[in-house]
């Protein structure tokens, strides 16, 4: 289940939107905004003319839907095929959701969970989404030097909607640019200030003597 992982990362959603996000497959044909914007929900599709699996979801399905980032409109996110995702994606649509479907009804989201005798519901609700994550982010994310498995070291265990603090600060640090992290996780820059932007003055001072350091190497 990395592309949980993966898939928050790249797109920078909330929790709600990605364990309501549908799924589309190759086959068949997606539903539209319309339809979408009625359901309050994404899906994830793929996009032919882009040669992609794209993420579509309506401003309506989003918390800050009258925020001036969508004016409107969609937002749309053609995946990266990173790190083996396409892959990864096209195994757990024709074997692995299956599978862990079990029978069930299909919510005909694209995150499912294990179908118990004591579970029959396979949809995620907020709880059971975090502890998936965390489980993720337990198994494949925190680098254990015992079995020299997992990315990161010193990772603490965490939950989705942490990862958008993650790029926004990331970003910041990087760029010192509050509209682009805005990008990354759909919203204001206005609203990445307040929110995001916990900045050290050394961490400004260090992006500007970057800066400078690139003039005075090229003279």
């Amino acid at each position: 289940m990395h592309a949980i992982i993966q898939i928050g990362l790249y797109s920078g959603l909330r929790q709600k939107n990605l364990r309501q996000l549908l799924i589309c497959n190759r086959s068949e044909v997606p539903l539209s905004e319309r339809r979408l914007t009625e359901l309050k929900r994404g899906q994830l599709r793929w996009n032919g003319r882009m040669s992609g699996w794209e993420l579509f979801i309506p401003s309506a399905a989003f918390k800050n839907a009258n925020s001036s980032y969508f004016g409107n409109k969609p937002f749309q996110l053609v995946l990266p095929d990173l790190g083996g995702l396409y892959e990864a994606i096209d195994a757990y649509v024709r074997r692995g959701r299956p599978r862990l479907l079990h029978g069930a009804p299909d919510p005909a989201t694209f995150f499912v969970k294990t179908v118990k005798a004591s579970s029959a519901i396979a949809a995620y609700d907020q709880t059971t989404f975090y502890e998936a994550w965390r489980l993720t982010i337990q198994r494949h994310g925190i680098y254990n030097p015992y079995t020299r498995r997992g990315a990161i070291e010193g990772l603490l265990p965490h939950g989705p909607h942490n990862v958008r603090d993650v790029l926004a600060t990331h970003i910041l640090k990087k760029t010192g640019s509050y509209e682009q992290a805005s990008y990354a996780i759909q919203d204001t820059p206005d609203m990445v200030a307040k929110h995001y932007g916990r900045f050290l003055p050394q961490d400004k001072a260090a992006l500007a003597a970057q800066v400078l350091n690139k003039v005075w190497e090229a003279s």
